[in-house]
């Protein structure tokens, strides 16, 4: 490519008229999922150190544990526990832990670290916080980990919930 002369005197720039210019994105990155519910959340990209996929077997039980944690898993030689985070959230839907891998969603907070298992992974997306409105119909029980929402579609009433990961680190459920 510096071999060709074209590329220092500004010939051939008119080769490809179809690519559109770059767009500078609007808002915050974060990153779409899904619980078993299939209710769809985001949380920031700031505060997620690692999104993976997990084997359920590598997952390790510990006895008279919470029961919204499904155990502990080896993050880069670091122990962190791994959260149903549809359970915390009081979901009724239990998930399916009977397959091959488990999305898990590392979030971090004042070099604390909780791993979040989901349902499913969605989008990284840019997500204006300007069009962030209060949430109307939340439970009690999520109300203190929900910052706001944005509606997707008014008329199939599509939701997406953005969950605040330092209120959910905080919470003093992990400890009943």
């Amino acid at each position: 490519m510096v071999n060709n002369p074209d590329f220092f005197t500004g010939k051939g720039q008119d080769l490809a008229p179809d690519i559109q210019e770059l767009q500078t994105p609007e808002g915050e990155l974060h990153l779409r999922f899904y619980l078993p519910s299939q209710s769809e959340f985001a949380l920031p990209a700031t505060g997620i150190r690692e999104v993976m996929q997990q084997a359920p077997d590598r997952i390790t039980a510990i006895p008279n544990a919470s029961p919204l944690l499904l155990g502990t898993i080896n993050l880069r030689g670091q122990i962190i526990w791994v959260a149903d985070l549809g359970q915390f959230l009081g979901e009724e839907a239990i998930l399916n832990t009977d397959r091959s891998e488990i999305p898990v969603i590392a979030v971090e907070a004042q070099e604390t670290i909780l791993g979040l298992a989901v349902d499913r992974l969605g989008e990284m997306e840019w997500l204006d916080l300007e069009h962030l409105q209060l949430s109307n119909n939340v439970s009690d029980q999520i109300a203190p980990y929900v910052q706001g929402e944005w509606i997707i579609n008014e008329e199939s009433r599509q939701i997406l919930r953005l969950l605040d990961h330092v209120e959910i680190l905080r919470s003093a459920r992990w400890v009943a």
